[in-house]
């Protein structure tokens, strides 16, 4: 039988189990209208584990190269609007940009913390705070710097059947976790939010030490690249612009406290 209604799959799906670790189940489904267009949500529950989201656009399944984000969950960033990470804003501009295309997805997945949950993510800015970079925060407080896995995201693209992706993203480890996990990726879509005074530093380490994809200097949000990206991750042009956004912060900084002790 042919699907034609995101109710159909649900239904095919009704308590659906299986073996997978990373096994989970659609839960319900509802309309949301949004500020970013109107999605179909759908709520996924995993075995022993948290409850995820997906806002699909239009009918993604059984069609190929959907534009597909998957958005970890970050209360700071997303619900107060921290801007120390660049979380809201590239969830926002996922968003705004699925809305405009006939059809998508948005996965919001419960990985708080790159996968080290809330608490440990607010004592991580803490040793930020103390001088260590968000590498060496994570791995102080004896974790990996990204400690996400994509297995669940995974089962979530087959549940919805979808056959391909393009995927919006800067990381490649989401890359490779999809494709370890038997998603087909036929393209990605660089997520570009230009940086802020507090975050500078915090991309700046994601591009130089976790080899995230990122050219802050040529790009408009979420321009369309079928190819490969830059190989090492950062054009010359884009390191420049991030070395001098980093010069213009200790400059502010040194300002400041040369103003302080007189």
């Amino acid at each position: 039988m042919a699907i034609t209604t995101l109710e159909q799959i649900f239904d095919e799906n009704r308590g659906h189990e299986c073996p997978d670790p990373h096994c989970v189940a659609m839960s319900a489904l509802a309309d949301l209208p949004t500020r970013f267009g109107h999605f179909s949500i759908v709520a996924f529950a995993e075995r022993g584990g948290p409850e995820h989201a997906a806002l699909l656009k239009g009918k993604p399944w059984d069609r190929e190269d959907v534009p597909v984000r998957l958005h970890s969950e970050c209360l700071t960033g997303d619900a107060i609007g921290s801007l120390r990470c660049d979380c809201r804003d590239q969830l926002e501009a996922s968003l705004r940009f699925i809305g405009d295309q006939e059809h998508g997805i948005v996965l919001y997945l419960r990985q708080e913390g790159r996968g080290i949950g809330l608490v440990n993510k607010i004592r991580a800015y803490a040793l930020q705070d103390d001088g260590l970079d968000t590498v060496e925060a994570n791995q102080a407080l004896g974790f990996r710097d990204d400690e996400r896995d994509y297995g669940v995201a995974a089962h979530i693209l087959r549940l919805l059947r979808v056959r391909s992706i393009r995927i919006i993203t800067n990381n490649p480890r989401k890359i490779a976790g999809l494709e370890e996990h038997g998603i087909r990726i036929t393209g990605r879509i660089p997520l570009v939010v230009p940086p802020n005074e507090h975050n500078v530093f915090y991309l700046s380490t994601k591009a130089r030490r976790s080899g995230h994809y990122m050219d802050l200097a040529g790009y408009e949000h979420l321009p369309e690249q079928l190819d490969r990206p830059i190989v090492d991750g950062m054009s010359a042009a884009a390191i420049a612009a991030l070395e001098d956004a980093e010069d213009a912060v200790e400059a502010q900084e040194a300002e400041e406290a040369e103003n302080g002790a007189a």
